[in-house]
């Protein structure tokens, strides 16, 4: 067996700009062993600002506009923080979030792009949208057109900045607003005397563009206010607006100005290899850095050929060889869309427009994007040989890669087998038996300790979260039978880095986890740790009940069955193993996976019987649930939630490792295609799943509403023998 290389330096890129997308996407295709990589953005997608205009006029769906930072952060073996950057500490190596993270780094790269936000301008915060960033100004306009279609609000729009940027977005609003059926009226509002940052022929073509399009230009004049309605200015009548976008040039990110990097209007200077003056460790890139030795407009087209020289740099900074500078270009094409599907071209002064060149722009974009959608196949290590016969009952999938979280487990039946062979407690004080979900201990006078152990191989690469997810999940069994948390034992397997590593890793895994268990009346008293092949967390937990805990041995015919949680992230995490999931659902799927449920369990103490749905699946765990009480179960399959995702995924057969064994343990007659599929999917920190008398359940569903517990009523208790089955 090859030696497993230990990380020894974190390498940290702080946001998802266009810069940053390619190194990450070269990165993934050759990476540096040792080297541990972070990508800080505020989202799991990054908006590609080629294609903005044409996603405003509505060419390009928000998908087609965006790059999967989660797929390609997989692809790259970097763990992704969606969070916003808002400080950082050079001389300690430390970048802060808005969500109060503490991110260490050996070296360090910046790449968040500029804002459109005019914040001394009175108003704008209340009233308008920046054009940049780009994905909150995407957002705000469809939420616009939503409004527009509904008749909600006017086709009165304004922008503010007369600039390249402000030229195409007022046409492609313009272009959006008309092919809805609506009577545009955009205004586009230029303090200076004519368009800005143009060359005098483009501006003529440029001009009988907007004319074209219906847009007033407004030159020379002075924006003193925006207002709800309008956008007032020095002189003249107010400009009526119910939509106001502000262009009006690049402004640095405000959090900069509070570090002590140098800056220039700003902006990050840097010298010719991109390197923050002064800070060795440190690269800035794209539209927030200022190229001190060749100073260059804001623009993509030197985003772009910076990358490879970042990627060097980068690279020659972490194994001490010599840095590369980046030669910018002197002037470079410029492709500006027109509202509808036609475009110009400029270079040197010389514009030339019409619909090829944007079927030629078209084809540009869509070649950039396709490099994000089309990752490269990269070769997978040959497995050893000889290998010995598989026999006649392994899973015909034992090739495929192990899933993580508990869709790693061990099966129920065969688990069961197992544990079926240990001798019954000799203990009166030990209440329950091999293969209960948690152990349960007689503490003398009427109360009860509920002890639970839980450890989940990381199915995300970023400690901090996957801490959350655990204790949440450790959690589950305390919550499932009604008592209150009480302490907790960290069990931690770091894989081999060097000694700082481990200290940033055990802090943050430690920070977070004792974040959720704080929070949750419980304190983490000690632990273990050690370095294994891989990361793997879990905790030993303690809970207490007054009297007799909730089990799965209470539920009656006639109960309704709630569930607190959606399923499917079994499934939803196999797949993007395979590189298949969409970033946006995977993002939100751990965000919720890391949200504690002690609100749900306290709303749920009234229950017959409660269990948490995790590795068997919500078909295994009620069939738990249906064995232990001698009853059946009736299954409204239409009425289980699923998380966003998962159904096209399950469709798409994706399975979880567990999934063949929950198929085979616990069938639910009458259940067919993917929903029923998604039955057997293995859970991790999944939902509470109670059998509550019927007459209760519309208060409880409506207490664990009010709570923001997005519970369901799926199913009924039946008569008995113990069985399964889909209503209907």
């Amino acid at each position: 067996m090859q030696p497993q290389t230990p990380l020894t330096r974190d390498l940290v890129l702080i946001g998802g700009g266009h810069t940053h997308a390619l190194v990450l996407r070269r990165w993934g295709m050759a990476p540096l062993p040792g080297a541990r990589l972070t990508l800080i953005n505020p989202g799991p997608t990054a908006p590609y600002s080629g294609m903005l205009p044409g996603h405003i006029a509505g060419h390009y769906t928000r998908q087609e506009l965006e790059i999967d930072l989660v797929r390609l952060a997989r692809f790259a073996g970097a763990r992704l923080i969606t969070a916003h950057a808002n400080g950082i500490d050079p001389q300690a190596g430390r970048i802060t979030t808005d969500d109060g993270r503490e991110i260490g780094y050996d070296l360090a790269s910046i790449d968040i792009g500029i804002t459109a936000r005019m914040s001394q301008l009175p108003g704008f915060a209340d009233h308008a949208i920046p054009a940049k960033p780009l994905d909150t100004y995407a957002v705000a306009w469809r939420d616009f057109l939503d409004r527009l279609d509904a008749g909600k609000v006017s086709a009165q729009v304004a922008v503010i900045g007369a600039g390249v940027a402000g030229v195409e977005l007022s046409m492609a609003m313009a272009h959006a607003m008309r092919t809805r059926g609506a009577d545009p009226r955009v205004t586009l509002i230029e303090r200076g005397p004519g368009l800005s940052g143009v060359p005098p022929r483009a501006e003529a073509r440029l001009r009988r563009a907007l004319d074209a399009n219906g847009v007033t230009l407004m030159t020379g004049a002075q924006v003193r206010r925006v207002t709800e309605s309008s956008v007032e200015l020095a002189e003249g009548a107010p400009v009526p607006a119910a939509f106001t976008v502000g262009a009006a040039g690049a402004f640095a990110h405000d959090w900069l100005a509070q570090t002590p990097l140098p800056l220039e209007d700003g902006f990050i200077r840097v010298d010719r290899c991109l390197r923050v003056e002064g800070h060795d460790t440190l690269f800035a890139v794209g539209d927030c850095a200022h190229m001190t030795h060749t100073p260059r407009p804001k623009a993509g087209v030197f985003a772009v050929r910076a990358a490879p020289v970042l990627y060097q740099n980068l690279r020659g900074t972490l194994t001490g060889r010599r840095l590369r500078p980046f030669r910018p270009q002197g002037d470079y094409l410029k492709l500006i869309s027109l509202g509808g599907k036609s475009a110009m071209a400029e270079k040197w002064g010389r514009p030339v427009a019409g619909p090829l060149l944007w079927h030629w722009k078209d084809r540009i974009d869509r070649g950039f994007m396709e490099k994000f959608r089309q990752l490269p196949r990269m070769t997978a290590p040959a497995q050893p040989a000889p290998l010995a016969v598989p026999g006649a009952e392994d899973d015909a999938d034992a090739g495929k890669p192990l899933c993580a979280g508990c869709g790693a487990k061990v099966g129920a039946e065969r688990l069961a087998g197992v544990l079926s062979a240990l001798p019954a407690p000799g203990r009166a004080d030990v209440l329950s038996r091999p293969g209960d979900d948690a152990a349960v201990l007689d503490m003398g006078g009427g109360r009860r300790q509920v002890i639970t152990t839980d450890h989940l191989r990381a199915f995300t690469e970023d400690p901090w979260l996957m801490a959350r997810i655990a204790a949440v999940h450790a959690l589950g069994d305390i919550w499932a039978m009604g008592a209150a948390p009480q302490a907790a034992l960290a069990s931690v397997t770091l894989p081999r880095m060097s000694g700082p590593l481990q200290s940033r890793t055990m802090a943050e895994i430690m920070t977070a986890a004792a974040d959720v268990f704080t929070a949750e009346g419980a304190e983490i008293v000690g632990g273990h740790s050690t370095m294994g092949a891989e990361m793997v967390l879990g905790f030993t937990v303690t809970g207490l009940c007054d009297g007799a805990p909730i089990t799965i041995a209470g539920a009656r015919p006639g109960d309704a069955l709630i569930l607190t949680r959606p399923i499917g992230s079994g499934t939803l995490l196999a797949a993007d193993m395979a590189g298949a999931a969409d970033g946006r659902h995977i993002a939100a799927l751990l965000v919720q996976m890391a949200q504690p449920q002690g609100t749900a369990a306290r709303q749920l103490t009234g229950a017959h019987a409660m269990t948490d749905v995790t590795g068997f699946g919500l078909a295994g765990h009620l069939w738990a649930i249906a064995r232990a009480s001698g009853v059946g179960a009736e299954i409204d399959l239409d009425a289980v939630p699923f998380y966003d995702g998962a159904l096209e995924m399950a469709a798409a057969g994706h399975r979880s490792t567990l999934y063949p064994d929950n198929a085979a343990a616990a069938p639910v007659a009458g259940a067919t295609g993917p929903r029923a599929a998604l039955l057997h999917d293995p859970q991790t920190a999944g939902g509470l799943l109670a059998a509550v008398a019927a007459e209760d359940a519309p208060g409880v569903l409506a207490a664990l509403h009010t709570g923001g517990v997005p519970a369901v009523r799926i199913g009924t208790v039946t008569e008995g023998p113990p069985h399964l089955r889909c209503a209907g």
